[in-house]
């Protein structure tokens, strides 16, 4: 009886190769799937910043200009480290931070670039402040719309470490 199952799931598992042979995915021509780089907040402190007037807010706000080791990286697939922000639960809105909650950008303890706003691939899922996640997806450069933060990244996920 044994043989017999082990001779039906090796069946079971070589079967597939001789209905169908096994060729490669097909790729559009010219695209490499790259690796996702390994960003680091170091890197994302590769920008300056100056105060630039806006009219529409009648205030004061610090306008970047992004360093060429972080602009090279803009467009790509990253993953990055930190800590969880929730700033608007319903609307499933966080950030991720390279600070926990009490020493972050909001409260005073850093600058801009120490966090990234997060704009999921899939909205749903819940996280509690200072969760420390890796995230991947595509890093955005924002210097124009006052109202996002510097660093985006879109089409965000979880992933595990």
């Amino acid at each position: 009886m044994t043989r017999l199952l082990i001779v039906l799931l090796l069946t079971c598992l070589i079967a597939p190769a001789w209905i169908s042979p096994r060729t490669p995915p097909v790729r559009p021509t010219g695209s490499i799937a790259a690796e996702p780089v390994k960003l680091s907040w170091e890197t994302l402190r590769d920008v300056t910043f100056k105060k630039k007037w806006y009219a529409e807010e009648s205030v004061y706000m610090l306008y970047p200009t992004f360093g060429p080791g972080v602009q090279k990286l803009s467009g790509k697939t990253v993953d990055i480290t930190g800590y969880v922000l929730p700033v608007d639960l319903e609307s499933n809105l966080y950030v991720l931070s390279a600070f926990p909650f009490s020493a972050c950008f909001f409260c005073g303890g850093a600058g801009p670039e120490s966090v990234v706003s997060l704009k999921f691939k899939k909205s749903g899922k819940k996280f509690k402040t200072d969760e420390r996640r890796t995230f991947r997806g595509t890093l955005k450069l924002n210097a124009d719309n006052i109202y996002e933060m510097n660093y985006i990244l879109a089409d965000a996920e979880m992933i595990e470490q």
